[in-house]
């Protein structure tokens, strides 16, 4: 694998997503500004999007990498493993908005959003067409067409930022829109309305690509992609229920009002902590079709190693920026909601354990074992989905931040014990132990100048000055370290 090639897609996926991360933490900015903490409105959007998520893995059911797997066998027709996916996704997705819409109302009286049914019907076309775009944007990333694929997203990212924008800074000020403004929870409605229009838009906009699909179905081969996919279905929909099931079950289990207002800050706090989502999933954009490329490289054990070892000083990198610069970052959510920044180093530290399962997960991806991540990460989220039933009626919301750190935490220990005697690759525990111990270390420095009563400015040129400490010592290590062997 060209580990240049790597570096080079990561940057291009990555600033798409830098910059579509930017932006929706200017939402989340105008979002906690303009809906306060108390009304519970932001907690809506934080639960209706975690059911989008879970109900998104569902629909695409590992159509993604089973995309890149079969495209790049040999002798693939690449344009039939394309066409395959899409008519089995389109199928699935319209069979899902056919059973919203007929119960459209039970389901919304019983997820506690009986005024607002259409909340829900909103989210189901959103949904059904976000899985079938999600195929659509696999096979731009197999193609390696990058700027088609920042193109669109950015059109969606922007698009999005400016109704927004329109409806939060203006709307409530236009007479004759400012009882629709109100009738929809004072814009919070809305977001979903922006939502629909802006992925409805996409679907259009990728119209050129499906036309130089050859539109067929070939059931031999779909039996083969399903086959290899329902494993990837288990492991996405505990991934997800990893990230999300906190979210989804919260309201449940602190009923009324409370549970939607601490969901609210919850979701609002956790937005500053979505830099590592962030990190991995530019990350993840560029390593998997280059992996699967080149699975039959003998040197790829090695570059899968130097892959995880990066992973972990950069986003150990990113963590200690956000830790340093919390007296600026802070501002990125309302003052309302500000009582649970508490949780950030709790999540990003399971966001970093999330982001390295995901680099462990290759060895069971590579030799056709997928079940084997189904199981590890069922036991993950069974754990954190305990330490939620137990603690969150008690602790609130830090149970969702410290079942995240255990549930995420499990699952990449797992991998990395059972992928070793699976598919050993030789990772360098000496480097990842260096990186982790000079994180701790900075992060404690850092924790005890804060707890001595250094103002803010200080703090973060002194944190500024240990990070740059973290960074020399292992620009060092790594320009004298050994390759890693094969």
């Amino acid at each position: 694998m060209n580990l240049k090639s790597l570096a080079k897609d990561t940057a291009v996926y990555g600033l798409v997503s830098i910059v579509g991360r930017f932006l929706n933490y200017l939402l989340v900015i105008l979002y906690t500004y303009k809906i306060p903490a108390e009304s519970g409105g932001y907690g809506i959007v934080t639960n209706l999007y975690a059911y989008t998520a879970l109900f998104f893995a569902l629909l695409t059911f590992g159509m993604e990498t089973t995309l890149f797997r079969f495209a790049n066998k040999p002798d693939a027709d690449e344009k039939m493993v394309c066409s395959n996916a899409l008519r089995m996704v389109g199928t699935v997705g319209v069979v899902f908005l056919a059973a919203v819409f007929l119960f459209l109302r039970p389901i919304a009286g019983a997820m506690g959003y009986e005024a607002h049914p259409e909340y829900l019907g909103i989210f189901a076309l959103i949904t059904a067409q976000d899985a079938f775009q999600a195929v659509m944007f696999s096979r731009l990333r197999q193609q390696r067409k990058a700027f088609r694929f920042v193109t669109l997203k950015l059109a969606f990212i922007i698009t999005s930022i400016l109704l927004n924008l329109f409806v939060f800074l203006l709307m409530p000020n236009i007479p004759a829109l400012h009882d629709i403004f109100v009738r929809f929870d004072y814009g919070v409605g809305l977001i979903f309305f922006i939502n629909l229009f802006c992925t409805t838009m996409v679907s259009f906009l990728f119209i050129p690509e499906m036309r130089e699909i050859t539109y067929g179905f070939d059931k031999d081969l779909a039996k083969q992609m399903l086959r290899y996919s329902w494993p990837l279905l288990l492991l996405s929909l505990v991934g997800v229920l990893n990230q999300v099931a906190d979210k989804i079950l919260v309201p449940y289990l602190m009923r009324g009002e409370e549970g939607m207002v601490q969901l609210g800050i919850y979701g609002a706090c956790v937005k500053i902590a979505m830099i590592m989502s962030l990190l991995t999933q530019a990350f993840r954009y560029a390593y998997e079709p280059i992996v699967f490329a080149d699975n039959k490289d003998r040197n790829s054990p090695s570059t899968l190693a130097d892959g995880t070892l990066y992973f972990i000083v950069f986003t150990l990198l990113a963590f200690l920026g956000v830790m340093v610069f919390m007296p600026i970052l802070q501002h990125f959510v309302g003052e309302g909601y500000r009582e649970g920044l508490g949780v950030v180093p709790i999540v990003m530290m399971a966001e970093i354990f999330m982001g390295v399962y995901f680099n462990l997960s290759f060895w069971y991806k590579l030799t056709d074992q997928n079940w084997w991540g189904a199981i590890i990460s069922a036991i993950g989220v069974a754990v954190m989905v305990a330490i939620n039933i137990i603690f969150v009626p008690k602790i609130g919301y830090w149970a969702c931040a410290w079942g995240g750190f255990a549930g995420y935490g499990i699952s990449m220990l797992l991998s990395y014990f059972i992928g070793q005697k699976k598919y050993p690759i030789h990772y360098d525990l000496k480097g990842i132990g260096l990186a982790a111990l000079l994180a701790a270390g900075v992060y404690t420095a850092h924790a005890a100048i804060v707890r001595a009563g250094a103002g803010p400015v200080l703090s973060i040129i002194l944190g500024s000055l240990l990070i740059l400490v973290y960074c020399g010592l292992l620009y060092l290590y790594l320009r004298r370290r050994p390759k890693a062997a094969a």
